[in-house]
């Protein structure tokens, strides 16, 4: 099974979006350097819907380029999934999408797209592993993301961290209770405007 890394742009008071899901200055880095995130520079999504060409530092990129590469499945909640439109059956990486919802897929909806609906975290997992094979299973960050932490089944967390200050909104830890260790940061990379974490979960 491919690692399963619960990942999110985040600010440094931890915070995903505001509380109406707007995301402020925090997707900024993506636009603010010279290098595509792919080889390509493919018309990607952001976390708006709206389709532009990521294009970061070289430092960021770095990092970036490979993660995504290796990702297969991407699991996201149903909020996030209706404020994009599930990119429109074209995640921004990976090849297939699980969705934890308790409501199905619209009806009509991208046919072509290997997007599943489950309304369970540890059947969402299970499903991501067996499409991602042994390709990394990215988890976003948020309600469901934390409920799939608190299960015990996230390896790595990933934060892509922005110097802004929100001071309230939607949390990248969720509703989380108690505490929870995570090793030290295996990954520390500054980009532009952004610095990347990586933490294994301590088991």
């Amino acid at each position: 099974m491919g690692t399963v890394i619960m990942h999110n742009v985040v600010s440094v008071d931890g915070f995903i979006a505001d509380e109406n899901d707007d995301v402020g200055p925090l997707h900024d880095w993506y636009f603010n350097g010279d290098t595509p995130i792919t080889e390509a520079g493919d018309q990607q999504y952001d976390h708006s819907g709206a389709g532009s060409g990521f294009k970061v530092s070289s430092a960021s990129a770095k990092y970036v380029r490979p993660m995504w590469e290796e990702i297969g499945t991407i699991v996201m909640g149903r909020n996030l999934f209706d404020l994009v439109n599930g990119w429109e059956g074209q995640p921004p990486a990976g090849d297939h999408v699980v969705v934890v919802s308790h409501r199905p897929k619209p009806e009509g909806w991208h046919p072509e797209a290997s997007y599943h609906f489950v309304d369970d975290v540890t059947a969402a997992i299970d499903k991501a592993q067996e499409l991602a094979g042994e390709r990394t299973v990215a988890v976003n960050a948020g309600e469901v993301g934390s409920q799939i932490f608190a299960a015990g089944l996230v390896d790595e967390v990933a934060m892509d961290v922005v110097p802004a200050v929100f001071g309230s909104g939607k949390r990248y830890f969720g509703s989380i209770d108690g505490q929870h260790l995570l090793e030290d940061p295996h990954v520390v990379i500054q980009g532009d405007r952004v610095l990347h974490l990586k933490f294994k979960v301590r088991r």
